[in-house]
C-alpha cells in the first residue's frame, strides 16, 4: 500500500477541489453561453434562481430587499452560482478518494437545474439541451483534471475502496502545471458566463420590442409640475424619478421580453361581460397622464424603494366598467406573464383615484424591468397588492375565494400605503460645516397628502418643516429646515410628518411583515 502524509494528501485535495470547481464553472458557463441560441428559460442558473423566488421564507426575503435594493436579483444569481461552485468544490475533494462516487455526484447534480427547466411550463422540451451539453463537457474537464492532477492510487493511500489495489499509478503534473491547466480551463469558463443567456437577460434593454410601441398623446395631461414642487436643498431626490432610477422588486430574475403585437388583457371572473384587449385596443382609447408615487412594503425606514412617475394608461375602472362586475365580487386579482399575482381591492380599481392601466413612464414606453408593454399602477396601496408588472388578466374575483403571491406568504391582503417620511440631506454619518445647518427630504402619504412634516434636532423641541408645494395628493411631498449655529460634534435628526387626515408619523417600530416598516427615521452626522 502506497503511503502518503498528510501535507501531501491535503495537497492533491486541494487539486480535487480546484478541479471540481473548474468543472462547474465550465459546466455552467458552456450551458448559459448554448443557451443563448434557445431562451431565458434555458439558463440553468437563471431557471435555479427563479426556482428558488418562491420556495424563500418570508422571513429570508425581507432582509435581502432591504440590505440590496434593487441589487436583490443580482444578489441571488451570484449566491446561486456560489452555492454551485461550494459544492463542486467539496465534491472534488471526495473525488480524491471516491472518484467514482464523485464523479456520480457531479453528474447527479448538473441534471438538477435539467429537471428544473423541464417542469417550467414556459421551457420546452430542447430547453433542456444547453445543461445536458454543460454537464457532459463539465464532467469531462473534471475527470482530466484528477486523471492529470491527482494518482489515482491515493485511494488506496487513504485506505479508501474507491480505486481497486493495483491500479496503474500515473505521474501527476506538476503544481505549476496543473493549477496553468485548471486557470486556463476556468478562464473560458468564466469567459463563456460572461458572454451567456444570464448577464444578457439581466442586462437585456429589448430595444427591438420597445421599439414596435409608439405611445399615442394623452387625451388628458398630467398638470405642469411647478418648480415649487421641489426644494432647493442640494441632495434631495428629483421630484420625478428617471426610470433607471426607479426601484424594481419583483420575482423575476430575468424580465420578459413581450411583443405588445402580441400582448392581450383579459378580465374575467365574476363578470357578466368577459373583455380582451389587445395593445392596439388599449393606444385606441383616450389615455391620461398622471403624476404617481409607487411604494414597495418592503422599504425600510427612510429606505428608497419608493419612486414618483408620471404614468400614461387609461383607468381601470373603464375597463372594469366594460366587464360589468358582479356587485358580490371585492377584489381584482391581477395575473402577471410570469405567474405572479397580486390581490387588489376592487374599491381602489373603481372608486375616482387614477388607478391606470399603463403603458408609458416618464414620456417614453416602459422599459421591461418596469412592466413593458403594459402594467397597473394604482395609488395608495403598496405595490405587491397594486402594482402588477406585465399584467395579462384582471380576474374579478373575491378575497374569500381567491388569493395572491404576496398574501400567501405573510403579507397584507389590502396594504393600503401609511404616511411616511425620509432625511435625505444631510445623509448618515455626514460631516458639515458648523454654523447654519439646512436639512432636507420627502414624505409620502398617498390618497390623503402630507399636512405638515417636524424634524427634530438630537433631545430638541419638533421643529414645523417649510413644505415644498403640493402636485397631487398621490405624489410625494419635499420638505426642507434649518437649523441655527448648530455647535461643533456628533448630532441626531429625526423627521415625522402628518397627512391631512391628521395622522401622525407613528414611532413604533416594526418589520415590513404584514403591511410596512414603521417607525421615525434618524440619522446622525457629525459638525466640524
Amino acid at each position: 500500500m502506497i503511503t502518503m502524509n498528510w501535507k501531501t494528501r491535503t495537497a492533491y485535495r486541494f487539486r480535487g477541489v480546484v478541479a471540481g470547481i473548474v468543472a462547474a464553472v465550465m459546466m455552467f458557463g458552456l450551458a448559459d453561453l448554448i443557451a443563448r441560441a434557445f431562451t431565458p428559460s434555458a439558463a440553468p442558473l437563471l431557471t435555479l434562481g427563479q426556482a428558488i423566488i418562491p420556495l424563500a421564507p418570508p422571513a429570508a426575503i425581507k432582509p435581502v430587499i432591504a440590505l440590496f435594493g434593487d441589487n436583490d436579483k443580482l444578489v441571488l444569481v451570484l449566491s446561486t452560482g456560489l452555492g454551485a461552485i461550494v459544492l463542486a468544490g467539496l465534491i472534488g475533494a471526495l473525488a480524491v478518494s471516491h472518484r467514482r462516487l464523485a464523479t456520480t455526484l457531479l453528474v447527479v447534480a448538473g441534471l438538477v437545474p435539467a429537471i428544473v427547466i423541464i417542469l417550467r411550463s414556459e421551457a420546452g422540451a430542447i430547453d433542456v439541451i444547453p445543461t445536458l451539453i454543460g454537464i457532459a463537457v463539465g464532467v469531462a474537464v473534471f475527470v482530466v483534471l484528477l486523471r492529470l492532477g491527482v494518482p489515482a492510487t491515493l485511494a488506496e493511500a487513504t485506505n479508501s475502496p474507491g480505486v481497486a489495489r493495483g491500479s496503474r499509478t500515473t505521474e501527476p503534473l506538476s503544481r505549476r502545471r496543473f493549477f496553468g491547466l485548471a486557470g486556463a480551463i476556468g478562464d473560458i469558463g468564466a469567459v463563456t458566463i460572461a458572454a451567456g443567456q444570464t448577464v444578457v437577460s439581466l442586462t437585456q434593454d429589448a430595444g427591438a420590442a420597445i421599439a414596435k410601441l409608439v405611445l399615442p398623446t394623452p387625451a388628458k395631461k398630467a398638470a405642469a409640475i411647478p418648480a415649487a414642487a421641489s426644494t432647493d436643498v442640494d441632495g434631495t431626490v428629483p421630484f420625478v424619478t428617471e426610470a433607471k432610477d426607479f426601484y424594481r422588486i419583483d420575482t423575476v430574475l430575468s424580465p420578459p421580453v413581450i411583443d405588445p403585437e402580441q400582448w392581450s388583457l383579459r378580465i374575467h371572473g365574476m363578470v357578466e361581460n368577459e373583455v380582451t384587449l389587445t395593445m392596439d385596443d388599449v393606444l385606441d382609447l383616450p389615455l391620461e397622464e398622471h403624476h404617481i408615487t409607487l411604494t414597495c412594503v418592503s422599504n425600510p425606514v427612510g429606505g428608497d424603494l419608493v419612486g414618483n412617475a408620471t404614468w400614461l394608461g387609461y383607468p381601470v375602472r373603464e375597463l372594469l366598467a366594460r366587464a360589468r362586475p358582479s356587485s358580490q365580487a371585492d377584489m381584482v386579482l391581477s395575473h402577471s406573464f410570469d405567474g405572479f399575482t397580486a390581490s387588489t381591492p376592487i374599491g381602489a380599481l373603481t372608486d375616482d383615484r387614477a388607478a391606470l392601466l399603463a403603458v408609458g413612464m416618464n414620456g417614453e414606453p416602459l422599459t421591461p424591468i418596469h412592466g413593458f408593454p403594459a402594467r397597473l399602477v394604482v395609488p395608495g396601496l403598496y405595490g405587491f397588492v397594486s402594482a402588477t408588472k406585465w399584467v395579462t388578466e384582471l380576474e374579478v374575483t373575491r378575497f374569500d375565494e381567491k388569493t395572491a403571491y404576496w398574501t400567501d406568504r405573510g403579507w397584507d391582503a389590502k396594504a393600503p400605503i401609511l404616511v411616511a417620511s425620509r432625511i435625505e440631506v444631510p445623509g448618515p454619518l455626514a460631516k458639515v460645516s458648523a454654523g447654519d445647518i439646512r436639512v432636507g427630504g420627502t414624505a409620502w402619504a398617498q390618497r390623503s397628502g402630507i399636512e405638515r412634516v417636524e424634524v427634530k434636532l438630537d433631545d430638541g423641541e419638533w421643529t414645523r418643516a417649510e413644505l415644498a408645494e403640493e402636485v397631487t395628493i398621490d405624489t410625494w411631498r419635499q420638505w426642507r429646515a434649518e437649523f441655527a449655529e448648530v455647535a461643533a460634534g456628533s448630532h441626531t435628526l429625526t423627521v415625522r410628518a402628518t397627512d391631512k387626515d391628521g395622522t401622525v408619523q407613528t414611532a413604533k417600530r416594526r418589520d415590513s411583515i404584514p403591511n410596512s416598516a414603521t417607525g421615525h427615521h434618524h440619522i446622525q452626522f457629525r459638525v466640524e
